[in-house]
């Protein structure tokens, strides 16, 4: 049952719009590198189309009736959009569900310091990285600072042409024959992916500054003196903080920054099929579903788009899917609609369709015996079906249910949308999961679908744009068809 590849099939007016839909994806992963940022496009994005916030419509107190868009954050890092459908809430909802959090290096809460001339940045690896791929790697800042008033300071460094980039550095191979005989989890440490921000020293000179001596040593030009003294590349660092943002090094302890690879996504291949760039797990599925859910006008059945955080850890905390925001949301969208508690809220959620719209590993030649290639997901051939996910005996996954799956088949074939199915890889090569047994667990049913993707969890992602396309046109097909 091999599938055809995509590309075979396509109209000059498919290429066309095949290349729109890429452009802008490759715009979004090159400007949306966080969960914060995703967040805040999406909100922008489905505000333009009509959404809008819940918060709003219960201060007002306004019924919801069918027709009305609304949209909800938790901590400006996980979103739902709702558009409620002219059915009762009871006959379940369409819901397509992707994270927006990737693979990354975090600051730590008190990162700074100075060794031998050199500033660095303390970093805590997140999700599952391959530590040695972000050596060398150009890499930019994302993030906020909060200060202690509660003001917050945006920061993006290492994106825009004249912005510097930052590194973990590496031992050259000259003096690397220890190095090359470690496995590969060990060659680089997670305690050693310090970031390299600074080599200059703060110089204080004359009557111009306050010495380290100075009769008031508590007052700031003495401490600025002092740490001159013993850290001056860390002092000049900080002296440059302080006058682009404003900020101390003790509003580190209330900042989320995130170290990304800097640069923009890319056409990738002299036929420019592909992408290449950072954060495509998920993000090229949380982008086609937003586009798939703002497309949608009028639905019959209610359709849902969720784009959640913490997936790679867990989907865990307040952002997570674990978390009650999903239920939360649709039990106050409910009860505006007239149908409010409980149980109604049971009926609803049990009686819904679900695709966890998460990526599956592309089958790669150089890597093939990891790969079992009647089950595998290949470049070009298509949205993704796995019926399940998990680890060796299926461990921790959802597997959807046969009738389900013939369901999803009858919706893909009727929409003429490119379908395959696959395994993430041989049954004992390892495994992995998605979010989709945690809705699960209501009683709906749910099956994971996305877009094959080759170096996976690495610095820079690869995908095909057919791929992309067919993933757009499938999630549209069963926002209106499941």
């Amino acid at each position: 049952m091999e599938r055809e590849n995509a590309w075979k099939s396509y109209s000059e007016q498919d290429l066309a719009a095949v290349e729109t839909l890429a452009q802008g994806y490759i715009d979004f992963l090159s400007t949306c590198k966080t969960e914060r940022e995703c967040a805040r496009f999406a909100i922008d994005l489905a505000e333009e189309n009509g959404y809008v916030d819940l918060k709003q419509v219960i201060e007002e107190k306004r019924p919801i009736r069918p027709g009305d868009r609304i949209w909800a954050h938790a901590q400006g890092k996980a979103l739902m959009l709702v558009d409620v459908g002219a059915d009762p809430f009871e006959s379940g909802l369409n819901i397509l569900g992707a994270h927006i959090d990737s693979p990354r290096l975090d600051v730590k809460q008190n990162p700074l310091f100075e060794s031998n001339g050199f500033a660095l940045l303390d970093t805590h690896y997140y999700g599952g990285i391959k530590n040695y791929q972000w050596v060398t790697v150009p890499l930019a800042i994302h993030g906020v600072v909060v200060k202690k008033d509660g003001s917050a300071v945006d920061v993006v460094v290492g994106e825009a042409a004249d912005d510097p980039v930052f590194c973990v550095t590496d031992l050259l191979i000259h003096l690397a024959s220890k190095q090359m005989g470690k496995k590969a989890n060990e060659v680089v440490e997670g305690e050693d992916l310090d970031i390299l921000v600074g080599n200059r020293p703060l110089v204080i000179e004359g009557d111009d500054g306050v010495s380290a001596g100075a009769a008031d040593k508590g007052s700031p030009e003495a401490k600025r003196a002092k740490l001159a003294e013993k850290e001056p590349v860390k002092a000049y660092l900080l002296d440059l903080l302080a006058e682009k943002y404003g900020i101390e090094e003790e509003d580190f302890l209330s900042a989320e920054l995130e170290v990304v690879p800097a640069g923009a996504a890319r056409d990738c291949g002299f036929d420019r099929s592909m992408v290449i760039g950072y954060g495509q797990d998920d993000r090229v599925c949380a982008y086609t579903s937003l586009l798939a859910q703002l497309a949608i006008e009028e639905p019959a059945k209610t359709s849902v788009c969720i784009l959640v955080d913490k997936e790679e850890i867990g989907s865990v905390g307040a952002t997570g899917m674990a978390s009650q925001f999903f239920e939360n949301t649709m039990a106050e969208i409910m009860a505006l609609a007239g149908s409010p508690g409980d149980i109604p809220l049971r009926r609803a959620l049990a009686s819904s369709s679900m695709l966890s719209s998460d990526v599956s590993a592309g089958f790669d030649p150089a890597y093939a015996s990891v790969f079992e290639a009647k089950n595998s997901a290949f470049l070009g051939r298509g949205l993704v079906f796995n019926k399940y996910t998990g680890s060796r005996g299926k461990s921790g996954s959802n597997d959807a249910s046969a009738e389900y799956m013939a369901r999803i088949r009858a919706i893909m074939d009727e929409a003429d949308v490119a379908f395959q199915t696959a395994e993430l890889g041989r049954v004992d090569a390892g495994g992995g999961g998605t979010i989709a047994y945690i809705p699960a667990k209501y009683g709906m049913d749910v099956i994971d679908s996305g877009v094959a993707v080759l170096s996976m969890h690495s610095p820079w992602e690869v995908s095909s744009k057919a791929d992309l396309y067919e993933a757009y046109k499938g999630y549209k097909a069963f926002l209106r068809g499941a």
